[in-house]
């Protein structure tokens, strides 16, 4: 898998170079600041993209900026995000342009290697894979909103598909039948109005619900 890395941490940018290496995927280009990111994407067209949300100048949403704005130059690039704290507003305004390929992690989620690998393989394969903190932060729901009428395990499942599992490692996770993880789900798509199609473009609807209603 070939992958651009952009983040200012010097340590952290090396430390994701030798990881992602050492597993046999090839890091194309490091970017260290805001302004370094989308030339470096469309000059390598990567696999993948992992960036910082808050690069130099000015450390506030650089990261975020070029990832949408690379996504618009390069359509379907996925990207996995990668930030120091819980900005449900960010992980919401990247998927707001469409889930699939999509990843948002906080920054602690790298040190678990594992699960941030199988974050990167997901997101490089379409997948989205949202951080379980953030999903938590987009739980705190306003009055009004369309999730109000889920049930307390609907909304478990859905919170599971927003993470990006898939209906076996839900059934593992809740504890209950396969059967059970896609009635529920059904009851997610007909509460949130979601159209009888495709069950995979349905789970991505679901989630883009779940997140521009936080």
């Amino acid at each position: 898998m070939r992958v651009v890395i952009a983040e200012d941490n010097a340590l952290l940018r090396e430390g994701l170079v030798l990881l992602l290496g050492s597993v046999g995927h090839e890091v194309v280009a490091v970017a260290g600041s805001g302004p370094e990111i989308v030339p470096a994407l469309l000059a390598h067209r990567p696999d993948i993209a992992v960036l910082d949300v808050r690069m130099p100048p000015l450390f506030r949403d650089e990261g975020l900026r070029a990832a949408l704005d690379a996504r618009r130059h390069l359509p379907g690039l996925p990207v996995l995000v990668l930030s120091q704290y819980v900005e449900e507003s960010y992980a919401a305004e990247l998927l707001s342009g469409g889930a699939r390929g999509v990843g948002y992690l906080l920054k602690d989620r790298v040190g678990r290697v594992d699960e941030f690998l199988d974050a990167l393989e997901r997101v490089a394969g379409g997948g989205t894979s949202l951080d379980p903190e953030v999903v938590t932060e987009l739980m705190t729901r306003r009055e009004g909103s369309p999730l109000d009428a889920l049930t307390p395990r609907e909304r478990e499942v859905l919170q599971l598909m927003a993470e990006g599992h898939d209906n076996t490692t839900i059934a593992s996770s809740l504890v209950i039948t396969e059967r059970s993880v896609s009635k529920h789900i059904g009851n997610v798509f007909l509460k949130l109005g979601l159209p009888p199609s495709d069950s995979g473009h349905r789970r991505v609807l679901a989630v883009l619900a779940y997140l521009q209603h936080a």
